[in-house]
């Protein structure tokens, strides 16, 4: 039997009438709002999933420089591929640090699928340092939550006294 009910779950920030609900994080679910389930052996294996799979991905890198080298196709070619993976790993890594403080532009991210598929590298090194202290985007929808939660609350709270005897200016 599955899980799945018909009804989507309303996102943080929906304005709809229904009480907000978290949104899922990638391999979190919605565990990081209470720190339940799992969710600290989840950001342990996280953080030693996405350091091997960076560690595992440098050796791959290395393979194909050897491969470069054995070829003899020139230093400048070389130096020009080694520069460009490390270049755009700094970039790849700055713009997934970005992404866990702050929504990305989808055109944005559009245009720079290109550059974060070559610096693999750089996304994967900072999801695991962003690991290290909490699940990775986990502030970002933290803040979201709470202020969707305080909308809905400033919604529904109920007026206190009886509105005909309000004075009248």
């Amino acid at each position: 039997m599955s899980d799945k009910t018909d009804t989507p779950p309303t996102p943080a920030g929906s304005p709809g009438g229904a009480t907000p609900r978290p949104e899922p994080l990638r391999f979190f679910g919605t565990t990081w709002v209470n720190h339940d389930n799992g969710y600290a052996a989840r950001r342990i294996g996280v953080a030693v999933g996405s350091f091997a799979a960076a560690v595992v991905s440098v050796l791959v890198l290395r393979v194909a420089y050897q491969g470069l080298q054995i070829a003899d196709i020139g230093g400048l070619v070389t130096i020009l591929v080694v520069v460009m993976f490390a270049i755009c790993s700094a970039l790849a890594f700055g713009h997934t640090w970005d992404t866990f403080r702050k929504r990305p532009d989808p055109d944005r991210q559009a245009s720079l699928r290109g550059l974060l598929a070559i610096g693999f590298v750089g996304s994967l090194l900072a999801y695991f340092f962003r690991s290290l202290t909490e699940a990775p985007g986990e502030k970002l929808h933290r803040e979201e939550y709470e202020a969707a939660r305080q909308r809905h609350e400033k919604r529904t709270t109920r007026r206190t006294g009886d509105p005909s005897k309000k004075r009248r200016r």
